[in-house]
């Protein structure tokens, strides 16, 4: 794994940076330096926030060398100058002073996010359209119909006749991502539609070896749009006889499996690190935070969350939105103390929604994505929205 995770590192800053003229006003930073050596541990976040105001607009002051080979990595050592190009010498440029190519083989490239927080979801997670979810095998019987498989056990799949040597990632389901909207005519968009439904529950929701945990909440009825259904990779596998069941043995380095589990094609490198922060084309239509790591309902910087939109609605890894929590709806008891008058709904005031913090997309699914939370003034919660980056 560490082997692996050594070349996704060295993956991850090969597209991180493109030079791009854009109209929008850069705001630099009052206190920018004029040149910054690159250290360990930077992600492209940090060095951008050192020169910006708004870090998403990094690719319209970066000045890439076409002369150097790689020009779009950066790797500790590297110094960072400002310049002043254009017109009356009014637009600004980052350019970079390389390290020795000797040094630079043995140094990894700056990442655009701390990987740390991120590869689990990287390396592990997905998610699954409704189709994709149905269609998948699934393990019918372990060896001698024990309750779990452990690594040199065969295991027996229905619904994959796979050739023989075809290597098969073991995963587990763990949430059903739904979206119900509510019906109300008055302020259709300040309804809660973002819920869990009780089948996370039932089906005993988190699996036991995955160290990722949703908060959740949970639907009444059955009224919902599924998003999309996320499973975690337990185990991998390799076809040993093919056949409806087929046999499959299970290689060193997974968990137990058990009766139910899923199968889904082995790859080697499932997901994209070549991603650099910058704004969005253009904004999902009511994209809300539909989970939160480690957190019943609050969240803050360096948290994952999942979103309720994707590449479907052009999300794409990089892009940065502002988080925003809905104001409440209260009661002008000032204006109407009797309690009774004050209860009427043409008496009652929206609060204006509050700006949470910013998250960058690093993981796209069809209908869902998992964001990093970059920062924020306040906790991010549940049900909350996403906007441009630069909405105030």
């Amino acid at each position: 794994m560490e082997a692996m995770f050594k070349k996704l590192l060295a993956v991850s800053a090969a597209a991180l940076l493109t030079f791009a003229t854009g109209a929008l006003a850069l705001q630099m930073r009052a206190d920018h330096p004029d040149t910054y050596t690159v250290q360990k541990g930077d992600t492209l976040w940090d060095i951008a926030k050192r020169f910006l105001n708004e870090p998403w607009l990094w690719p319209e002051i970066w000045q890439a060398n076409p002369q150097i080979e790689n020009p779009h990595l950066i790797y500790p050592g590297d110094v960072l100058s400002l310049a002043y190009l254009g017109r009356g010498r009014n637009q600004p440029a980052l350019m970079v002073n390389r390290l020795s190519p000797k040094v630079r083989a043995e140094a990894m490239p700056v990442p655009a996010v701390p990987l740390s927080e991120v590869q689990d979801f990287l390396t592990n997670q997905h998610v699954l359209d409704e189709d994709q979810y149905k269609a998948l095998p699934y393990v019918i019987s372990t060896e001698e119909n024990q309750l779990m498989g452990a690594e040199g056990h065969v295991i027996y799949v229905r619904g994959a006749n796979l050739e023989p040597g075809t290597r098969v990632s073991i995963v587990r389901p763990t949430l059903r991502y739904a979206m119900m909207p509510l019906a109300n005519d008055k302020h259709p968009e300040r309804e809660p539609i973002l819920r869990r439904d009780a089948w996370n529950a039932s089906q005993g929701a988190e699996p036991i070896h995955s160290r990722i945990r949703w908060a959740h909440r949970f639907i009444a009825g059955k009224r919902f749009d599924t998003l999309g259904w996320e499973v975690n990779e337990i185990a991998q596998g390799q076809v040993t006889r093919s056949g409806d069941p087929s046999t499959v043995l299970l290689v060193p380095g997974g968990h137990e499996v058990k009766k139910g589990d899923l199968l889904m094609p082995y790859e080697a490198f499932p997901h994209d690190l070549s991603f650099y922060p910058h704004a969005p084309a253009q904004i999902p239509a009511n994209a809300r935070v539909l989970a939160i790591t480690d957190h019943y309902q609050f969240g803050g910087r360096n948290d994952v969350v999942a979103i309720s939109a994707g590449a479907r609605e052009g999300l794409e890894n990089g892009q940065v939105f502002s988080i925003w929590h809905q104001g409440e709806r209260v009661r002008d008891d000032v204006r109407f103390p009797q309690r009774v008058e004050a209860n009427l709904d043409r008496n009652k005031v929206d609060l204006p929604d509050e700006f949470a913090g910013h998250v960058m997309i690093f993981r796209t699914f069809d209908k869902v994505s998992y964001g990093l939370i970059m920062d924020g003034i306040r906790p991010v919660q549940l049900g909350d929205r996403l906007d441009a980056p630069d909405r105030h």
